[in-house]
């Protein structure tokens, strides 16, 4: 059985369905790893050479023999796709399909593995509708609110331990691969692509229902090589509410020891001589001085005087309501505080 789904009716599924929906991509490895539909498992009909041979045929000589050399190299892999599949699902389950636009791949590969046995439901436009969908989103209104600090204020754990205790949060750096600084790419996997950063992003708002409250840090525009879409980036400038913590710079500094000690000393240093011409050439000799000698705190002190100064306290500017906490260190306590007083 082949179903058509439109892309909103898709998406209401995907966001309240507590099972795992198993979504195919049928589009080339280059298209897929630019970007995709989260936890779509690719399925490409043709790879990215055939894809181009076919492209090429098809705008030289013509459709025909566009479809003719298609089907002369799907012949071959046509019980593959169906080994495939049946590693990720049983003949019980519903599988979603898709392609660029919801066009000849996917219309193919629905054919061929309802054929076999699968209720297949195909989105109807595709990755194309998907992506209209996403860019679309960012223009809800949503009930954002920011945790704020400087450098060090374990902002990422209070956001983990407000998840924990029921809050609504979004993580803006696990989904960019990122912590936000020169040190941010260390340990973290490679970034995704600005558009699937996107798509990763629709999918976490979706999940929360509307007119609920969603924590966010307080990120720059920029997470690495990622970019906050400007309708979200100007809902985060415009929040109702900024709680802002307030740790001492020694207890800061302690905490990166923790969690970038952890690290090669030579990725540490090529991170400091990332930002050399804002830290000054003393402060970074000193700084990778103390690195090699496993001084890490010492370190991180003259890391922070730098990000320090460089922090904008821009939501301290904002006309809003803005609450500021102060705690000596970092405590799993601190999110259930942050909730009684921002309640």
């Amino acid at each position: 059985m082949v179903v058509k789904i439109e892309i909103h009716d898709f998406m209401d599924m995907f966001s309240n369905c507590d099972e795992l929906i198993i979504i195919f991509d049928a589009r080339s490895p280059s298209e897929y790893n630019h970007g995709h539909i989260p936890n779509a498992i690719n399925l490409p009909l043709f790879s990215d050479d055939e894809r181009k041979d076919i492209g090429t045929i098809y705008s030289k000589i013509g459709r025909e023999e566009a479809i003719l050399k298609g089907v002369e190299y799907v012949g071959s892999k046509l019980a593959n796709f169906i080994t495939t599949v049946n590693k990720y699902a049983d003949i019980s389950k519903n599988i979603y399909l898709y392609c660029a636009r919801g066009g000849m791949r996917s219309e193919s590969l629905s054919w061929l593995l309802s054929l076999y046995g699968y209720n297949v439901y195909v989105i109807v436009g595709g990755y194309k509708y998907f992506r209209k969908y996403v860019l679309s989103s960012f223009e809800n209104i949503y009930d954002v609110v920011l945790l704020g600090g400087k450098t060090g204020s374990s902002k990422t754990l209070i956001l983990q331990d407000l998840k924990k205790s029921g809050s609504n949060i979004i993580d803006l750096e696990g989904l960019a691969n990122h912590k936000g600084s020169a040190f941010g790419s260390l340990g973290e996997k490679e970034q995704p692509s600005q558009e699937h950063f996107e798509n990763l992003l629709c999918i976490e708002f979706n999940k929360i229902k509307e007119n609920k409250t969603i924590w966010l840090e307080d990120e720059s525009y920029l997470i690495g090589r990622c970019v906050i879409p400007k309708p979200l980036w100007a809902q985060m400038q415009n929040s109702r509410l900024v709680v802002y913590l307030d740790i001492p710079v020694n207890s800061r500094a302690r905490y990166l020891e923790s969690v970038y000690g952890q690290y090669d000393k030579d990725l540490l240093i090529k991170s400091v001589e990332k930002i050399q011409k804002r830290l000054g050439g003393l402060n970074m000799k000193n700084a990778i001085e103390f690195i090699e000698n496993g001084n890490y705190y010492e370190a991180a002190m003259i890391l922070l005087s730098y990000y320090d100064k460089s922090y904008r306290s821009a939501c301290l500017n904002r006309e809003c309501k803005i609450i500021r906490l102060s705690f000596d260190k970092y405590s799993e306590d601190i999110a259930e505080k942050i909730k009684t007083t921002s309640e």
